[in-house]
């Protein structure tokens, strides 16, 4: 369960949204007296959210190293007092094989911040990452972050329990289902979607960008596709026993869970794969559904394999145990050699520096993410494209109407970050867009925002890399830059626009 007390931001790619509410922790007065040894003040969450605030409002963007030390000492201690350290030189975001230099690095910190706290190791440790240079621990000083500071072999500071954010006046309260989180099945309108053999449903969003022509040359076959989002519905046949149905056949799906779910720092309760919020079961459809014979609707890679990590509880990354979950997925497909594809309908309002260290990982080892550019209420969607979206390594995607003027979707963030547009909801009438499997055995559902436009592009990339199996990650991008409408000069908020799946596989 999260830790959080009221709706954080609202996105799906994304839709973020209040969880349920837990209790902050009752600070001892004493004990923040003690550890305020230069007689520095603890801020509230109010006034450290009204920091965030002004940062998003007078600069567009927020980042804990741009924030003063009693700021960031402050959001420690309402965040479980968790303090994540990336530590080594600029670029050194992971390794391999054992480092010297990096080892000594990471003892000389420790070292340091057990000498201020006055306290052991056992105490202090919380997690040593792996693979990534980074290690959560334990902070209850002030002059702890001070020192740490000082350092230059630090790349970040990041109070990563801190889940407490909520952008104010821009965002009401609103239901846990708005985190993208919604179990109820719909009829669909006879409109949105054509029967195609032998006997699935095509949505209206996949004629649009011409994927049912694209199957005449490819289908995904031999690609590999990897999920992180909420898990995939153990109840959905057609993403478990019947993934092979129809025209679908000889391929596989893999469910692996990394979400630790507690609201305690210190669990190991991993969850498992299995989806519960409905959102990762959206995307898996959009990506691989079946091309089916039970009037279902197909997925854009219907002879794709998928990989699917329930990392997360919702969509939005506010959560220890969330960004853990994320960065245990992304090594994990990283280190695959079959899964070329990473689809991320997840993300945050600023960069967080363990997942941000695990996309590194994964883009170096040559993995195609996409992102989405976030999704948001009318109110909020003015708010730039998210993270992971955000960053340079991956390929952010948006949603548009169906009007042919690239007007955004009701819910969608632009930005210059964006590469590609999905058209994916009814110009008249938002509630009708992407058509998908639900989360029980025999439904169906509309699935909006910048999360299907995301994973339609993911399928669509699997449908390019089959047709070119040799191709290399820059030579997939490029051609689905030349098969989409702006190219090849981008536009300042929709990039290269919508692609023509057809054309990108020609």
């Amino acid at each position: 369960m999260k830790n959080i007390t009221g709706l954080l931001f609202i996105f799906s790619i994304i839709v973020f949204v209040s969880c349920e509410i837990d209790t902050f922790e009752v600070l001892n007065e004493q004990e923040i007296e003690a550890k305020s040894n230069q007689s520095q003040e603890l801020l509230s969450i109010e006034e450290i959210n009204a920091i965030i605030d002004d940062a998003f409002i007078n600069k567009g963007s927020f980042n804990w190293s741009e924030v003063e030390d009693i700021v960031l000492w402050s959001a420690i201690f309402h965040g479980d007092k968790i303090l994540t350290v990336g530590y080594g030189a600029k670029g050194e975001y992971f390794r391999e094989a054992f480092s010297k230099k990096l080892n000594t690095t990471k003892n000389e910190i420790l070292s340091q911040v057990l000498e201020i706290e006055n306290t052991s190791l056992s105490k202090t440790l919380v997690k040593e990452h792996v693979t990534l240079n980074v290690v959560d621990i334990k902070v209850t000083s002030f002059q702890t972050i001070s020192a740490l500071r000082k350092r230059n072999d630090i790349r970040y500071l990041e109070p990563n329990g801190y889940s407490f954010y909520v952008l104010k006046e821009k965002v009401t309260v609103t239901q846990k289902s708005s985190s993208g989180c919604n179990f109820d099945g719909e009829s669909l309108n006879s409109s949105d979607y054509r029967t195609i053999r032998p006997n699935s449903l095509l949505s209206w969003t996949f004629k649009k960008h011409k994927i049912d022509w694209a199957w005449k040359h490819s289908t995904g076959v031999g690609v590999t596709i990897g999920l992180i989002d909420t898990g995939v519905s153990e109840h959905q046949p057609f993403l478990g026993s019947d993934f092979n149905d129809g025209y679908s056949s000889g391929r596989t799906i893999e469910k692996f869970g990394t979400f630790i779910d507690s609201p305690w720092w210190w669990s190991d309760n991993y969850d498992g794969p299995n989806d519960k919020c409905g959102h990762g079961t959206s995307m898996a459809s959009t990506i691989t559904s079946p091309r089916n014979d039970n009037y279902m609707p197909v997925g854009v890679a219907y002879n794709s394999n998928l990989v699917s990590y329930r990392a997360t509880e919702d969509v939005v990354l506010d959560d220890y145990h969330e960004r853990n979950g994320v960065v245990e997925a992304l090594i994990a497909l990283g280190n695959r050699n079959d899964v070329k594809i990473i689809s991320m309908s997840v993300g945050y309002p600023w960069s967080i520096g363990n997942i941000e260290d695990a996309i590194m990982y994964a883009y170096i080892k040559g993995k195609l993410i996409f992102a989405a550019g976030g999704t948001s209420t009318e109110l909020t969607n003015w708010y730039p494209v998210i993270f992971p979206a955000s960053m340079d390594e991956t390929i952010a995607v948006t949603g548009v109407t169906d009007n042919g003027d690239y007007t955004q979707c009701d819910t969608c963030h632009t930005g210059s970050e964006i590469m590609f547009t999905i058209i994916m909801e009814r110009d008249f009438d938002n509630i009708r867009t992407g058509t998908v499997l639900g989360y029980y055995n025999g439904d169906t559902k509309y699935v909006g925002g910048s999360s299907v436009a995301t994973a339609t592009t993911a399928g669509i990339a699997a449908l390019v890399w089959s047709k070119f199996p040799d191709y290399t990650r820059s030579e997939v991008i490029k051609k689905m830059k030349s098969a989409s409408e702006f190219y090849p000069y981008p536009d300042s908020n929709y990039g290269y626009g919508n692609i023509n799946a057809y054309k990108a596989i020609l």
